[in-house]
């Protein structure tokens, strides 16, 4: 999808090394905990190949084939059939406040329909207010316990959203 010289499109191999230096800019600028978020996770370095399951994607936006900001959808794997999970979304500062994360979010929660996804989950640190806002917006609601072990144990903010047909 190509929004004026934004691009929206599915994680390369290629993307490997850019896509961990994002990442880890991102959470080192929002001062997140360097346990028990996904600063920590193995995958860091290696997101194309972690998001090739059948049921995941990994998308990312780019302007002027810069890689700007990411999201994905990705199969939960230890609770009920039909959870999914939006992890690791993060946008650099110069793609901020233009709208791209409401349209990421709604790719991403397009995507769980092809998948058969009942529910969309996902695990936050208190302070990323700008961030819940917008899951609000978009129709999540906070629940009180985490759905599922992801090893993200500072994440002390819970977020769910059950999929409808109009979402």
């Amino acid at each position: 999808m190509a929004t004026g010289q934004w691009v929206i499109s599915l994680v390369r191999p290629e993307d490997n090394v850019v896509l961990a230096q994002l990442l880890r800019e991102a959470l080192i600028e929002m001062e997140v905990p360097f346990d028990g978020t996904a600063i920590s996770d193995l995958e860091m370095d290696a997101m194309y190949d972690t998001y090739q399951y059948v049921r995941d994607d990994y998308w990312v936006v780019c302007h002027r084939n810069r890689i700007l900001g990411v999201a994905d959808i990705a199969t939960l794997r230890n609770v009920p059939y039909g959870h999914s999970e939006l992890q690791k979304i993060y946008f650099l500062p110069n793609a901020r406040a233009r709208g791209l994360g409401s349209q990421l979010m709604r790719k991403c929660l397009q995507q769980p329909k092809k998948f058969r996804f009942t529910d969309r989950y996902l695990d936050t640190i208190p302070n990323m207010m700008y961030a819940q806002k917008l899951y609000q917006k978009l129709g999540f609601e906070y629940i009180e316990h985490p759905l599922d072990n992801t090893n993200h144990y500072s994440c002390s903010v819970w977020m769910v959203k059950t999929l409808r047909d109009d979402t």
